[in-house]
């Protein structure tokens, strides 16, 4: 394959990888909610982009930046394969004992209990599929990450709508869908890396040292969906599972703007950490600009066209979900407004996440975190419990506004000290 060619491969797969990852989450919380009715899709949204997500953080590990970013080829792929199988164990047993928990406290019944593990089982299987996916891209072969994420996602939604239309049970639908998940990565992520040159060998110490180097950009992931997050956990705990399912909906949008974002970001990494390591600065303060200007278009571009037709999508999400729905979602217009604009600032935090990441200011991005998680902590669940929907929606915009100019401020800082060197 020639380089026009593979840039080409690259962009599609990528595109379409990325397009279908976001399209996944719309579909499935518009088709539960229809199949299964409110209780159950909002159990499902919850433990699929909300609980099932935080441990899917914790198997990622906020490793993959630094994978995909490792030039010089700092650890093998076996170093960071045998981190990920940690981690990845790490999360299945936080999943179980955070399930387990809440079931003794009287907060889940058996049914649900069993639904939100199977779907964090589900997301920690995505967590270590990525670290094909990353050494993949490492190896310039976005095209294949870009497969390998279509292919997957597409064969378990299809298992989980038709087993789920066929026996109209959430938990048996869940389970298969499971099963597809690890067939899936085996299919077009594994066995498709050993086709490579990956180096599979594992250096004494060297998966420890690993994670202890990933360990703040772990807890700055982690913190990161739970600032992300926080409006929903709210929304769930002072709401409960019904309004869970229908808040979900309304910020399914702001989940696609950063998916799709990273559509725009993810081909330009490896180019910008090769930047980076010149001793001319100005490529790499170009391609920074470059992707803050794209997601910021991205961004203004959604968020005008939410003004334009927001109202004519909510009735069509009315539409998708049933005669029963009807005035329900259209009603919450403002709050789709203010969470799509609060999507369009997380795009743009994330931008300087990645910026940072390249520069390696793990300490920096941590400190920014946490201060807006501790924000977060403080004042969303008072804003939901007062305000409702309307209050989640505005506190989810005001985080995501804080966040973007703490990793603002941050950026700048570095690169004015990396400038004086």
């Amino acid at each position: 394959m020639n380089k026009q060619n593979h840039i080409r491969q690259d962009v599609i797969w990528n595109a379409a990888g990325s397009l279908i990852y976001a399209l996944a989450s719309m579909v499935l919380a518009f088709s539960v909610i229809r199949l299964a009715g409110p209780r159950d899709g909002g159990i499902f949204g919850f433990g699929f982009s909300t609980l099932g997500q935080q441990m899917f953080i914790i198997a990622y590990f906020g490793i993959r930046p630094f994978h995909i970013t490792d030039m010089k080829k700092e650890y093998s792929f076996g170093d960071y394969l045998l981190a990920r199988r940690c981690t990845s164990l790490l999360a299945a047993a936080a999943s179980l004992c955070f399930v387990l928990i809440m079931h003794q406290l009287g907060q889940y019944e058996n049914d649900k209990a069993w639904v939100l593990f199977l779907l964090c089982v589900y997301k920690i299987i995505d967590g270590y599929a990525d670290v094909y996916e990353s050494e993949l891209q490492r190896q310039d072969l976005l095209y294949r990450t870009g497969q390998s994420l279509a292919f997957r996602t597409t064969a378990s939604v299809a298992a989980l709508l038709i087993t789920l239309a066929l026996t109209h049970n959430l938990l048996t639908a869940v389970l298969v869908t499971d099963g597809m998940q690890l067939l899936g990565t085996w299919l077009f992520a594994v066995r498709i890396l050993k086709k490579t040159d990956a180096d599979y060998t594992v250096h004494p110490g060297a998966w420890q040292r690993l994670i202890q180097n990933t360990s703040l950009l772990f807890l700055s992931v982690f913190l990161d969906f739970y600032v992300f997050s926080a409006s929903k956990y709210a929304v769930d705990g002072k709401l409960g599972s019904e309004f869970s399912g229908f808040f979900n909906i309304l910020f399914m949008p702001t989940s696609f703007i950063y998916l799709i974002a990273n559509f725009l970001i993810r081909p330009l990494l490896t180019r910008l950490a090769l930047e980076y390591q010149k001793p001319d600065p100005d490529d790499f303060h170009k391609t920074c600009r470059s992707m803050l200007l794209s997601v910021l278009g991205l961004g203004a571009g959604i968020s005008l066209l939410a003004a334009l037709f927001g109202r004519f999508g909510l009735m069509i999400f009315e539409l998708l979900l049933g005669p029963r729905y009807r005035g329900r979602l259209i009603f919450q217009y403002v709050p789709f407004l203010l969470l799509i604009l609060g999507g369009g600032f997380y795009a743009l935090a994330n931008v300087q996440y990645y910026i940072l990441v390249t520069m390696r200011k793990q300490k920096l991005i941590f400190l920014g975190y946490l201060a807006a998680a501790v924000v977060a902590f403080l004042t969303t669940g008072g804003i939901v419990r007062e305000y409702g929907l309307f209050g989640a929606a505005v506190s989810y915009l005001l985080l995501m506004l804080l966040l973007f100019l703490l990793f603002t401020f941050a950026a700048l800082y570095a690169s004015g000290k990396a400038k004086k060197r």
